[in-house]
């Protein structure tokens, strides 16, 4: 079974950025094969990885939660909805040199995605065991952690801005993960972005007092900001980047 690491945070902390430099930290130092999936419903995951999305888990889910309903492209009469599955399921699977992508996507109709779901359980549990990291992006929510379609997690890394409220946020994503009993083995907080890398007095006073197992310090890096608006993957930032100087010493002391 992988060792599953889920990252959570709210919009705009830079969530999905690190993620991306998380999968491509465990990469360059051997830790793979890795399956990473986006469950954020706003994914945007891959184009810090580089990679293109043509199909989502969203788009295969509403296939069959509809298929009584689709006259135009049914699903055939002699496959059920399992089989179905089992046919399509590699559509979602981006396939990298070291990594492997899926992304969930977001269900869009108004029906009952319970069976649905039940099966796209049972098929991620069954990829799981071929990998050595499965890496989750999560929205706030934990939406598919908390329902079950993905699997249990080891670690949880909370990514934070370095404001005094975004450490708050932070604290009620904690408490989520307490309230649904997820039990991982490790919960740390990222402080993301940080001018200069300095903390706040404020804001290191909340992370003590929120009881957070403090990670460290990522610093507000100009080569991100550039990257993102010249469309160019994330995970392309040089060496000497000093956000990914500043958050691959992180990884180095907390990655198993």
């Amino acid at each position: 079974m992988a060792y599953i690491i889920a990252v959570a945070g709210k919009g705009g902390t830079g969530k999905t950025t690190l993620t991306g430099l998380l999968v491509d930290y465990l990469t360059r130092v051997g830790k793979k094969p890795v399956l990473v999936v986006d469950a954020d419903a706003n994914s945007n995951l891959n184009e810090v990885l580089g990679v293109k999305v043509d199909y989502t888990l969203g788009d295969l889910r509403e296939k069959i939660a509809n298929a009584d309903f689709d006259t135009e492209d049914p699903i055939p009469a002699s496959m059920s909805k399992q089989d179905y599955l089992d046919a399509y399921f590699g559509r979602t699977l981006i396939e990298e040199d070291d990594y492997d992508l899926i992304v969930m996507g977001r269900t869009q109709g108004k029906g009952c995605y319970c069976f649905v779901n039940d099966l796209l359980q049972g098929r991620i549990r069954k990829y799981v065991d071929s990998y050595r990291y499965l890496i989750v992006d999560n929205e706030a929510g934990m939406e598919h952690i908390s329902r079950g379609t993905l699997p249990a997690i080891d670690m949880v890394i909370l990514v934070s801005d370095c404001s005094r409220r975004g450490i708050q946020a932070a604290a009620r994503i904690q408490e989520l993960v307490n309230e649904l009993a997820l039990k991982p083995s490790a919960m740390k907080l990222i402080v993301n972005r940080a001018p200069d890398g300095v903390l706040d007095p404020g804001t290191a006073e909340e992370i003590e007092f929120q009881g957070f197992d403090f990670a460290g310090i990522v610093p507000a890096d100009p080569l991100v900001y550039a990257f993102d608006c010249e469309g160019k993957p994330t995970i392309q930032l040089p060496v000497d980047s000093s956000a990914r100087i500043a958050f691959e010493e992180i990884l180095s002391r907390i990655i198993v």
